[in-house]
């Protein structure tokens, strides 16, 4: 596990959207995992502009993202689509055919669940996978407690979660309390996995992934069974961190 510190969010946004630009460069019909809420979108505005000024295409680019809400319809304002959409999709020249995004609305969550998985087998599995860290040490949605062995499943939202993420809502109450992610076996079989960790509120869950045991009370220790993972912070996430000869600079 690699670990490079960022002098700031900015920082952290710029060189992982460097990252994926080059890498899309290099390899135009990449598969490519995202994630939501509020830690890529920096980076995804990065991709924006490096769109418009330089005009990096992302038609042969396949994309899947970690997760949804259930009970949500796509054009809902807080449903993942519709934030993938309005920060990214709708942005850059992405096919529509080629962007995947579990469907939380599905008649058949369990059937959703087994057709994500099948599509991702079907583009070859994902090259890069981004991720960001949930207080409680949640990757997706897949919280404490989730088996290490698990594929794309319908979760039940825990209470802290719910609450982090109520912000997004006008109430509470109006945050779902399920979700389908893909599983840690699912994310542990992408090529290559790039987490993002930013500010003081994640420096404890970053130190317990760094520096803490594998165990499935804390999800993302399963990442250090990876051969490839990149764990990209700025320096207010890193506070915690003891190790820090192991820690490199951006640049």
């Amino acid at each position: 596990m690699k670990i490079i510190m960022a002098r700031n969010e900015q920082e952290m946004s710029r060189w992982a959207a460097e990252r994926i630009i080059e890498t899309v460069r290099t390899r135009p019909s990449l598969v490519l995992g995202l994630a939501t809420g509020s830690t890529p979108e920096g980076i995804y505005r990065e991709l924006v502009e490096d769109h418009r000024i330089n005009g990096t295409s992302y038609k042969h680019v396949v994309t899947f993202n970690l997760d949804e809400y259930v009970g949500l319809k796509p054009d809902h304002p807080n449903s993942y689509h519709t934030y993938m959409k309005t920060r990214l999709f709708d942005h850059l020249d992405f096919l529509p055919q080629r962007t995947h995004i579990p469907d939380g609305n599905a008649a058949d969550l369990a059937e959703e669940c087994r057709q994500y998985e099948k599509h991702i087998s079907r583009f070859g599995g994902i090259d890069l996978q981004l991720l960001g860290i949930g207080r409680n040490g949640h990757i997706g949605f897949n919280e404490p407690g989730t088996a290490f062995d698990t594929r794309t499943h319908v979760v039940r939202l825990t209470e802290s979660t719910r609450k982090a993420n109520a912000r997004f809502f006008h109430r509470k109450e109006e945050v779902p309390t399920h979700a389908i992610t893909m599983g840690i076996a699912s994310i542990l079989s992408s090529r290559q996995i790039l987490l993002l960790a930013t500010g003081r509120a994640k420096a404890e869950a970053l130190r317990r992934l760094i520096e803490g045991p594998v165990h499935p009370d804390f999800p993302a220790s399963a990442l250090k069974q990876h051969p490839d993972v990149t764990v990209l912070a700025d320096a207010s996430a890193c506070r915690y961190l003891s190790k820090k000869g192991k820690i490199s600079d951006v640049g």
